[in-house]
């Protein structure tokens, strides 16, 4: 958000962030009313209005306060309203209703993810229904999503692949239709270009010699990951290709960047026990393949030192790996690519259509073998792929265009709209019912 409103600030517009004050000494950051970026002066500015009392809350625990958000920064516009609105996730969406409902203000709706595929990959069934709601607000959430599709101008996605595949949900159905190419805004988020770019900074000279003591004479290529250990990005199955193919073992050595573990025996027991699994899994197989010699933990603790740890392994001729078993758009790969890196990358989801242009390789993510196959395809074609790769984001993924493709539908709407006119809001914020029928239907077939 913070990105692309400075891109639209750099294209002559005025932009407000609009989100909750928080006064709890935990957060100290968001005490303020108003807040100012110092390039930008009073053209983008940070507006935080207070709802549900001064404390930090949990996003599921906003719902009943966020009428009351939207009244305070109502009152704080009066007359002089902004032309439009950009809602973005399920509650931003419905603070946009909100404010149509009222001023008559048309927006776009930026989901991000959506409820109903969380509902389903969480597991939720009949039998955890009640517990699960109570801790995610699935009936309020996808409430929420319904009426900012219905609603919204234009839904801004970041590939074609997400609005037919996750608009298309059948707990959608009657909201949106997911094949209206009119309805919808093919908008992909991009790189940073100050922070992650080909052209060396004065970091790079001191993370170089820190890497180069760790690695000492090994000055051979590398697969790069940077990823949470999250049991979907699959990070196991890049762990377990390198046991199973000496070759690719011998080829190239494997970093796996994750804040926080420096030595993942010991510091294992500072993570949560989700991530505490998937660490424990990667281990195994680490123990099991003999692997200690040629796997290396790198703990990074800014984009900063990332994208200088980029560049160092890309000056080696390193590829970067991303294998989850879905991934909807897959900003980290533009990242690495944009300094160098070779992309091998999940066909599943987005980075099939940002590399659809053979920029980068792309693997199958429930086969070890095939991701082995593509690491090695790209370690050996890495100066091709790392150069198709940077004229790829540079062409198609820079923060300015994600504004200019949002302001081109902004200017769509505005132009095309006529009269603002408030709309009516029908429909309560509880799709319960709706749900658990679902999860019926679901659990029959």
């Amino acid at each position: 958000v913070k990105e692309v409103a400075q891109a639209m600030v750099d294209l002559g517009h005025r932009v407000d962030i609009v989100t909750r004050r928080i006064r709890d000494a935990n957060w100290p950051e968001f005490a303020d009313d108003q807040e100012f970026f110092p390039d930008y002066k009073e053209n983008l500015r940070i507006l935080r209005f207070p709802c549900g009392g001064d404390g930090f809350l949990e996003k599921e625990k906003l719902w009943p306060h966020m009428p009351a958000f939207i009244d305070a920064m109502l009152e704080f516009y009066g007359e002089v309203l902004p032309d439009f609105a950009t809602g973005h996730y399920a509650d931003g969406g419905y603070c946009a209703v909100l404010t149509k409902s009222k001023t008559g203000i048309p927006f776009t709706f930026t989901g991000h993810s959506l409820g109903a595929q969380k509902l389903e990959k969480l597991g939720t069934n009949t039998a955890n229904w009640t517990e699960m709601e109570a801790q995610y607000c699935f009936s309020r959430r996808i409430a929420a999503e319904r009426m900012s599709m219905a609603s919204a101008a234009r839904i801004i996605v970041s590939t074609g692949q997400e609005q037919k595949e996750q608009y298309a949900h059948k707990l959608y159905t009657g909201a949106v239709d997911a094949f209206d190419d009119q309805h919808f805004s093919i908008t992909p988020p991009g790189v940073n270009q100050r922070i992650f770019a080909f052209e060396a900074t004065q970091l790079d000279e001191r993370v170089s010699a820190a890497l180069d003591a760790r690695f000492g004479m090994d000055k051979g290529p590398c697969t790069v990951v940077s990823s949470r250990l999250d049991e979907k990005k699959n990070i196991l199955g890049v762990v377990k290709a390198y046991a199973e193919n000496s070759a690719l073992k011998q080829r190239a050595a494997l970093v796996l960047c994750v804040r926080g573990i420096d030595k993942p025996e010991t510091d294992i027991v500072k993570l949560p026990s989700a991530e505490q699994k998937v660490l424990r899994e990667i281990l195994d197989v680490i123990y099991e393949g003999a692997m200690h010699d040629r796997l290396h933990f790198l703990n990074i603790g800014s984009q900063l030192e990332l994208a200088a740890t980029y560049r160092y392994f890309a000056r080696r001729g390193s590829v970067f790996a991303l294998t989850s078993f879905y991934e909807p758009f897959g900003l980290a790969p533009i990242e690495a690519a944009a300094t160098g890196l070779a992309p091998v990358v999940t066909q599943n989801g987005g980075p099939s259509e940002i590399f659809e242009d053979g920029s980068g390789v792309l693997v199958d993510p429930f086969s070890t073998e095939h991701i082995a196959e593509g690491l090695l395809d790209g370690l050996t074609r890495h100066t091709t792929l790392a150069a198709a790769a940077i004229k790829r984001v540079r062409e198609t993924y820079t923060w300015r265009q994600t504004a200019e493709r949002y302001l081109s539908a902004i200017d769509d709407i505005v132009c095309s709209d006529g009269p603002r006119e408030p709309i009516s809001l029908s429909g309560q914020l509880d799709e319960t019912a709706r749900i658990q029928n679902f999860i019926r239907t679901l659990e029959k077939s």
